[in-house]
């Protein structure tokens, strides 16, 4: 029986497709072990979007090698799309996969028998047409749910239309039984992941469903208590959305939406399809009908055409909005993409700089958001994360959560008060008949 280990960077689709290749594997007996258990096979499932991606990929290689020296080295991935030439040139890399190819690697890889010559299989992105079905099983205590793949957008800045395709879904059918397999497994919440997850429904070209009505069909799986949407776009974020989420049984309140800059100008730089206007709106909408709803906001620095006051332009717009943390990305040029050709580039002081602006807001964001929750009653769903004889946990609406550790408690979901900030920034929790007791 050949051992094979798995290696994941980037997002949350990665790791469903990166679980799903998995139990392939195991379905065709091989035996999924840890990186460090001497493995016969190493599988790399490699990002684009992080920086330094050849860095990490000639790292991760290089650790493999010196744990297993005579293992198979494989990499897939949207960085293995993007450059395989190049990948393949990496001193111990056997086989390099790319999009259209990635799921059928066993066949394609026969055997994983050593050759002279690096393998590169990896088609044109334009033959990457197929929806490959993928949910995360047994790594968290939330799943990965992969609904939607590729992009049909075309932001200046970004290479995941060339690493993954055009916009393509599953169907409404399919993905409530990948669903309702998870809700046999005893997971509790399942996160819907996807390139543009808002542009769900396209299949074979065409648009033949919506999100919505994904969302209002999920909603009545039995057997998971949780659905979350990872991150939609502003303009795909629809009103009977919204107001589905704020009444719905299973779909928390808590949204990340893509800003990327809160100026217009540099908005219409990038090819964004919306302006200011239209985000405000949105978390405007949200904010009334959930007034406790978590907002998470992606947002770019340091785009050729920043200037000091378009930057300061977003961080105002940032600090007024009632938005609760940021995800901060220091721009970094991307070969192929229109961006590189543009004019005015910033220095890289500059962008780190603005970078480290936005982090500070958003941990006074975070904290502030976490305060006007503080005393409030929610459900928490509890993980296998202990630290000091503390578990964590977050409730439904984002907030990391600590309490005295409890092996009952792990993947099980208990209400609790929450109580106040420690010094970790998380929030301390008690059960609520503790405070009526007090009283």
């Amino acid at each position: 029986m050949k051992k094979v280990a798995f290696y994941t960077l980037g997002c949350k689709l990665n790791y469903s497709e990166t679980s799903t290749i998995s139990r392939q594997f195991e379905e065709k007996g091989y035996k999924k072990v840890g990186f460090e258990d001497t493995p016969d096979i190493f599988i790399i499932n490699t990002c684009s979007v992080t920086e330094n991606a050849d860095k990490k990929c000639k790292k991760i290689v290089k650790e493999a090698k010196k744990i297993s020296p005579n293992s198979y080295v494989t990499i897939i991935g949207c960085y293995a799309q993007l450059k395989p030439r190049e990948i393949s040139e990496i001193k111990g890399v056997d086989a390099v996969l790319g999009a259209a190819e990635k799921f059928r690697l066993i066949e394609l890889l026969d055997g994983f028998a050593k050759e002279q010559e690096t393998k590169v299989l990896a088609s044109e992105i334009h033959e990457a047409t197929a929806f490959n079905n993928a949910y995360s099983m047994h790594d968290r205590t939330r799943t990965f749910l992969k609904v939607q793949d590729g992009c049909n957008y075309g932001c200046a800045f970004c290479t995941i239309p060339l690493a993954r395709g055009k916009s393509r879904s599953d169907s409404i059918e399919n993905i409530l039984q990948s669903a309702r397999e998870i809700a046999s497994t005893d997971v509790k919440e399942v996160v819907l992941t996807g390139v543009n997850i808002g542009d769900f429904g396209i299949q074979g070209g065409k648009r033949k469903e919506k999100f919505v009505d994904l969302v209002k069909d999920l909603d009545e799986i039995e057997g998971i208590d949780r659905f979350r949407i990872s991150s939609i776009e502003p303009n795909l974020l629809t009103n009977e959305i919204i107001e589905f989420a704020s009444r719905s049984k299973r779909f928390v309140p808590h949204f990340h939406i893509p800003l990327q800059s809160g100026s217009n100008t540099i908005l219409r730089k990038m090819g964004r399809r919306y302006l200011r206007e239209l985000y405000v709106d949105r978390v405007t909408k949200i904010k009334s009908l959930m007034p406790h709803c978590c907002i998470g906001v992606d947002v770019i620095v340091g785009f050729p055409g920043e200037t000091d006051e378009l930057f300061l332009e977003t961080y105002n717009f940032l600090n007024e909005l009632p938005i609760s943390y940021l995800h901060v990305f220091t721009y970094s040029e991307r070969p192929n993409t229109r961006a590189t050709e543009m004019k005015d580039v910033v220095p890289m002081k500059a962008r780190n700089q603005r970078s480290k602006m936005l982090r500070i807001l958003s941990e006074k964001k975070r904290r502030k958001f976490y305060e006007e929750n503080l005393k409030g009653t929610f459900d928490v769903l509890f993980e296998e994360d202990i630290d000091n004889g503390m578990m964590h946990g977050f409730t439904e609406n984002y907030i990391r959560v600590a309490a005295k550790y409890d092996p009952l408690l792990i993947n099980e979901i208990k209400k609790v008060t929450l109580w106040d900030i420690n010094e970790k920034g998380n929030v301390n929790v008690v059960e609520p008949e503790i405070i009526y007791e007090q009283h």
